[in-house]
C-alpha cells in the first residue's frame, strides 16, 4: 500500500473507529495483493486501536479465514462442474477426493468461474461497545459435513498444548481448514483468548465466521484514566453560563409562571435578541413569526424554550474560548437541522422527539468540541496526571482524537445540568441500540442525521449504516437515502 493510499484507509479508519461503524473490502478472486490489503488494513486498524502485539497473531488468523472462503467458493463451481451435490454425503466424499489436485492445476479457471456466478469473499472490522469485530463472510452457504467438519476441529483444540504439537498431530490432505482452524484457535489463545472467541455461523444467505475480541485490559484501564481525569479537571473547562442556569432552575420549578419565566428572560437583553433570532429561524418552523419573548414561551412551551436556553447556552460557553466557532459547529448544525426535519416527517404525534431532536443533534459531538477548543493548558494538566499513571503519551492522543469521545461529551452535560435526555443521546448516538428506551428512537434519528451528513461528506459508504435503524425510517435503498438527504441539505443550503 502506497503513502497516499495509507493515508486514505487512515482517515476512513479512524472515522469508522469513532463512529462505531464497520469496515468492508469485498474481492471476488482474492489476488495475492488483495490479501496483502486486507492485512495491511487490518494492521492499520489494530494500531489506530493500540492492539499492535494481536497483529501478527490476526494476521494468520484473518489469511486463514480468507482462504477457507476463497477455497469454500471454489468448491462450489467444482462440484457444479462435476454434476456433484455438495450437499449429498456421497458426493461430497467423491468430490473432495479430487478437488485439491484439480482446482490447484486450473485454478485460475475456477476464480474466473467462481467470479462470473458473482462468489465473492467480504472482509468487514468493526470496533463497537469496547469489542473489536473480524468477520469474513462469502456467499456460499456452509453445508452440514464442513460444520461438523469444524467443529469437531474446535473440540479437538483442547488436546493440544501448542502450535508445533498441533501441527506434528495432525495431517490432512483433502482439506486445508481442518489444520489450520486449529491453529487459528491456537493463535487466539497467544493474545489470551480461548475457541468462544470464533464462531462460524449462517446469516442471510452468508458463511460468517467471526472472531470478537475485547480490547486489552490496559487498553480499558488506559481510557477509563482518561475519561476520569477530563472529568476530575472539568471545572477548568468553560462555564455554562449563569444566567441561563437561573432560567433552567425557573423552568424546571413546577410552580413558575409562563409570564415569569419571560419576564426574567427579557431581564437579559443579549439573551432575548439570540432567543428571538433561534425562535423564528427555519429549524422551529413555527406557524408565524415571533416578535415577543411573551409570545415564544406561549409557543415553544417550556421543554422547548429549555432546549433552546441550553443551544445558547452551550455556544455562548464555547464561544469564550476564542476559537473559530463558524467551522466547529458547521457538522453540528447541519446534524441538528436534519435530526428535526427527519424526526418531524417520521416521527409525526411524538411532540417530545420533535421538541428534542434539534438540540440533541446540536450537542452530540460536544466532547470532539471539548478536545479541539479547550486551552492547552488543561490538556497538558491531564495529560500530565495521566502519564503519572502509566497512560502513553500516544494513548492519550488517540482519546483525544474521538475514541472516547461521546463519554466525555455526557459527562460534561451532566456537569453542566443538562437534561437527561440530551445526556443520554450524546452518549449513545454512535450506539443507539444501547440507549434506554425512552430515549432510544432520539438516539437513532441523531445517529441516522450524523452518518447522513458524513456520507453527503463521502466519509462514509451507505453499507456502514446499520440497517435495522434504516428500517426504521422505511428507507430500503440507497437511492432513497440519497434523495432524502438532497432534500435536506438543499433546505438546509437555503436556510
Amino acid at each position: 500500500m502506497d503513502e497516499k493510499s495509507k493515508s486514505l484507509e487512515l482517515s476512513k479508519i479512524k472515522t469508522a473507529i469513532r463512529s462505531g461503524i464497520p469496515l468492508s473490502i469485498t474481492t471476488y478472486t482474492l489476488p495475492h495483493d488483495m490479501e496483502m490489503y486486507m492485512t495491511e488494513v487490518l494492521s492499520l486498524f489494530l494500531k489506530e486501536l493500540n492492539q499492535e502485539f494481536m497483529i501478527s497473531y490476526l494476521t494468520y488468523c484473518l489469511q486463514e479465514l480468507i482462504t477457507n472462503a476463497k477455497k469454500a467458493n471454489t468448491k462450489r463451481v467444482y462440484f457444479k462442474e462435476k454434476g456433484l451435490d455438495i450437499n449429498n454425503e456421497d458426493d461430497y466424499k467423491r468430490g473432495m477426493e479430487s478437488f485439491k489436485k484439480d482446482t490447484l492445476n486450473n485454478i485460475s479457471y475456477y476464480l474466473q468461474k467462481q467470479k462470473a456466478q458473482g462468489l465473492y469473499v467480504r472482509l468487514l472490522l468493526q470496533f463497537k461497545n469496547d469489542k473489536i469485530k473480524i468477520e469474513v463472510r462469502n456467499n456460499s452457504i456452509i453445508t452440514v459435513y464442513e460444520y461438523k467438519r469444524i467443529h469437531d476441529k474446535l473440540n479437538r483444540v483442547q488436546q493440544y498444548t501448542s502450535i508445533e504439537e498441533a501441527i506434528s498431530s495432525v495431517l490432512d490432505d483433502s482439506e486445508g481448514a481442518g489444520l489450520g482452524i486449529i491453529i487459528l484457535v491456537l493463535m487466539l489463545k497467544k493474545i489470551g483468548m480461548t475457541e468462544e472467541n470464533f464462531q462460524t455461523v449462517c446469516e442471510n444467505g452468508e458463511t460468517v465466521t467471526r472472531i470478537i475480541l475485547p480490547l486489552s485490559e490496559e487498553m480499558n484501564r488506559n481510557i477509563d484514566i482518561v475519561s476520569e481525569e477530563f472529568e476530575k479537571n472539568i471545572n477548568e473547562l468553560p462555564q455554562f453560563p449563569e444566567n441561563i442556569t437561573r432560567l433552567n432552575q425557573l423552568l424546571s420549578n413546577p410552580d413558575s409562571t409562563m409570564t415569569e419565566i419571560a419576564a426574567q428572560i427579557s431581564n437579559d437583553v443579549a439573551l432575548t435578541g439570540e432567543l428571538l433570532k433561534q425562535v423564528n429561524s427555519a429549524a422551529y418552523a413555527l406557524n408565524k413569526h415571533c416578535v415577543s419573548i411573551s409570545e415564544a414561551v406561549k409557543m415553544m412551551g417550556i421543554r422547548g424554550i429549555r432546549n433552546i436556553l441550553f443551544t445558547i447556552g452551550t455556544m455562548d460557553a464555547f464561544a469564550k474560548i476564542g476559537a473559530d466557532t463558524e467551522q466547529l459547529w458547521s457538522h453540528s448544525y447541519r446534524v441538528a437541522f436534519y435530526s428535526y426535519n427527519l424526526a418531524r416527517n417520521f416521527c409525526t404525534g411524538e411532540r417530545r422527539i420533535i421538541e428534542d431532536a434539534y438540540v440533541c443533534g446540536l450537542m452530540h459531538d460536544m466532547g470532539k468540541i471539548i478536545f479541539e477548543t479547550a486551552h492547552p493548558d488543561f490538556f497538558d494538566n491531564v495529560k500530565g496526571i495521566c502519564e503519572q499513571k502509566g497512560v502513553k503519551t500516544e494513548l492519550f492522543e488517540k482519546v483525544l482524537a474521538g475514541i472516547n469521545h461521546s463519554e466525555v461529551g455526557a459527562r460534561i452535560a451532566k456537569k453542566w445540568n443538562f437534561p437527561q435526555t440530551i445526556i443520554d443521546v450524546i452518549r449513545y448516538h454512535h450506539i443507539p441500540e444501547e440507549a434506554p428506551q425512552e430515549t432510544s428512537k432520539l438516539a437513532c434519528i441523531v445517529y441516522l442525521a450524523d452518518l447522513m451528513t458524513h456520507y453527503q461528506e463521502m466519509e462514509v459508504d451507505y453499507y456502514q449504516i446499520d440497517s435495522s435503524i434504516l428500517g426504521m425510517f422505511k428507507i430500503t435503498s440507497e437511492r432513497q437515502f440519497q434523495k432524502i438527504g438532497e432534500k435536506l441539505k438543499e433546505a438546509f443550503d437555503n436556510n
